[in-house]
């Protein structure tokens, strides 16, 4: 026993002396969407940087740009397992998501000595933790369908709001929060008229002007989007350059240019739904966010989300946790390490979430906040230097933000 408690706490405090755990995280690192890839990278890099400063597995990342379409991405794959790359980590497309989990399962079946695992951080189609869900694939953000509700419990509470246009992204992600908008309003204000509903092509509109113009002649008092990146700068921009002065409801209006695009007419108008915000309100989310700051000062920097850190986090917890049982640092089991991601648990700046081993759907807490000015009340931190920020209006616990799944799980 005294020999067993002895292996534990040494390998608790060791510094690994087997090569680094290789991650490779396949983004569009050019294309439509390249600052969002690079924002990504930024957060793993930091992330796996302070993993590294401590005991224990010492993580090396690589990057492979799929620019932003499938083909690329499963020919990075194949790449990136071939380097060496244990781990692989993808979110910017849900359809990029879907293709590398089907391609991930049949090379781990195929090859079982070259297996990997597949982290995701923000590829939220429902169907990715339901139908389509596999013991190789890990959701660190929460899906579409626990967005909108989290949206709804604001327009819930919007008795004003009595007309809504719901625009999105033509493919699998902007179809899915389409229909899910659609559903949920039936539920839970069936009184709200929906006066448009449409969906545009994905990173190809350079002019939302037209768009904007019907969403304005609608009568539309809010809008309901899951647009990202550019597709929801342009988008806000258009819409303040018509007029429009209804409220944004949407899954990512709090980053990479929107709040800028949008400036002082929409201070109270945009809002977000996030898994965090800069601005909650507690000292351990302070601290984290202002360590971030340090490490990229540059506002156009500033682009943080804690689910990828606790993404990490329980990954090195995994890891650590396999080699303390095998005692081989030298040849860890993926399917081990599998394991014990499904059943993690993780706390990182007063954050703290786990994973549902039903599923691998990460449960965490979810935050809808309302742009408004920094230095405003609940509002001391801004977004990319632009001077605005998001108060934290609303917070959903995460047995609140849960929902059920149909996922069967099929175990190696």
């Amino acid at each position: 026993m005294v020999g067993a408690l002895s292996a534990i706490a040494f390998f608790s405090h060791m510094a690994y002396a087997a090569a680094p755990f290789k991650l490779a995280v396949i983004e569009g690192f050019s294309g439509a969407n390249a600052a969002g890839g690079e924002a990504v990278f930024r957060n793993l890099v930091w992330a796996v940087e302070r993993v590294n400063a401590r005991d224990g597995v010492k993580l090396a990342l690589e990057r492979y740009d799929s620019k932003g379409q499938t083909e690329e991405a499963l020919s990075a794959l194949r790449s990136a397992i071939d380097g060496g790359a244990r781990v692989i980590l993808q979110g910017n497309s849900s359809g990029v998501a879907a293709s590398l989990i089907d391609a991930i399962n049949k090379h781990n079946e195929r090859e079982p000595t070259r297996r990997v695992l597949f982290l995701n951080y923000s590829a939220v189609l429902p169907e990715l933790t339901n139908e389509k869900c596999s013991f190789w694939h890990f959701r660190f953000d929460a899906h579409a369908d626990m967005r909108m509700a989290a949206l709804m419990e604001s327009i819930k509470e919007d008795r004003a709001l009595k007309s809504v246009y719901i625009i999105g992204q033509d493919y699998s992600f902007g179809q899915a929060v389409a229909r899910e908008a659609r559903r949920q309003l039936n539920l839970v204000r069936p009184d709200v008229q929906i006066v448009g509903d449409e969906l545009h092509p994905l990173g190809k509109v350079k002019d939302f002007i037209p768009y904007a113009t019907k969403i304005k002649a609608s009568g539309a008092q809010a809008v309901i989007t899951g647009n990202f990146t550019t597709d929801l700068s342009l988008l806000i921009k258009a819409a303040k350059d018509v007029g429009f002065e209804g409220k944004f409801y949407t899954f990512y209006g709090n980053a990479l240019g929107a709040p800028a695009a949008i400036g002082d007419s929409g201070l109270g108008k945009v809002v977000a739904v996030a898994d965090w915000l800069p601005n909650v309100p507690t000292a351990g989310s302070e601290a984290f966010y202002k360590a971030f700051r340090a490490r990229y000062p540059q506002p156009a920097d500033d682009y943080v989300h804690m689910r990828m850190h606790l993404m990490v986090e329980a990954l090195a917890q995994a890891i650590d946790a396999t080699v303390k049982q095998s005692g081989n640092e030298n040849a860890i089991d993926l399917v081990a390490v599998g394991a014990q991601l499904e059943r993690a648990k993780v706390t990182l700046g007063g954050q703290t979430g786990s994973m549902r081993t039903s599923d691998h759907q990460f449960q965490q807490t979810l935050v809808v906040g309302v742009m408004e000015r920094q230095g405003s009340p609940g509002v001391k931190f801004d977004v990319e230097g632009s001077g605005y920020g998001f108060k934290v209006v609303k917070t959903i616990a995460a047995a609140a933000a849960e929902l059920p799944t149909t996922c069967k799980m099929q175990r190696p």
